[in-house]
């Protein structure tokens, strides 16, 4: 149950849409969250992992311009990076939404330390 601060949404349901738009939603209920650590978690990870994969795309569209080595990473790497990103985000939110706290190899650790 909400303590009545923050969002006043169910912990399970905030901790579900904190992945809702990766990185940028973990840092609006990250901010707005003060004091559920269940929900600071999610927020947490959410902006390690998305945060993490957002930069990496950003390397590999980069990357694109050089011919041959970028199209190896523009089309095939970019490609894998973003369908594990959508399997990661659907399992994400399914736990967060079941109540369960998912920690993620390393960065769950990351995330349950700064949440």
């Amino acid at each position: 149950m909400s303590s009545g601060k923050g969002t006043s949404l169910e912990p399970n349901v905030a901790g579900a849409l904190s992945y809702l738009f990766g990185w940028i939603t973990g840092l609006i209920f990250f901010m707005i969250e003060p004091n559920d650590s269940f929900v600071r978690f999610h927020a947490m990870q959410s902006i390690i992992v998305f945060g993490a994969i957002t930069i990496v795309n950003i390397l590999f569209y980069i990357l694109w311009v050089i011919p041959v080595v970028g199209w190896i990473f523009g089309a095939v790497l970019a490609t894998i990076l973003w369908v594990f990103a959508l399997v990661l985000w659907i399992i994400l939110m399914i736990k967060a939404y079941q109540g369960e706290r998912f920690k993620l190899p390393i960065v769950g650790d990351f995330a349950e330390k700064y949440s």
